[in-house]
């Protein structure tokens, strides 16, 4: 998971990095915001994917003991209110 998400946040540090830089230079435009806030939208959304892909994974090599237990080190077992 590592290999795949940590990319995946460096690439939304240096999107956020450049869209602050855009604002602190005024340099901002509304074409170049809308472009930035894209950028960052999709790579946010591709890091959610990879990391839930990683947690649907789990069933498929886990028990159903191991999955309850999983479940449960995640906050999602019956105690969680």
């Amino acid at each position: 998971m590592k290999a795949e998400t940590i990319p995946l946040g460096e690439r939304i540090i240096a999107a956020e990095t450049s869209l602050d830089r855009l604002f602190a230079e005024r340099r901002v435009t509304r074409a170049l915001l809308d472009a930035a806030i894209s950028t960052i939208g999709t790579t946010q959304g591709e890091l959610r994917a990879a990391h839930l892909r990683y947690h649907l994974s789990m069933i498929e090599v886990l028990s159903t003991a191991q999955i309850a237990h999983y479940a449960t080190l995640r906050g999602y077992g019956e105690s969680r209110k």
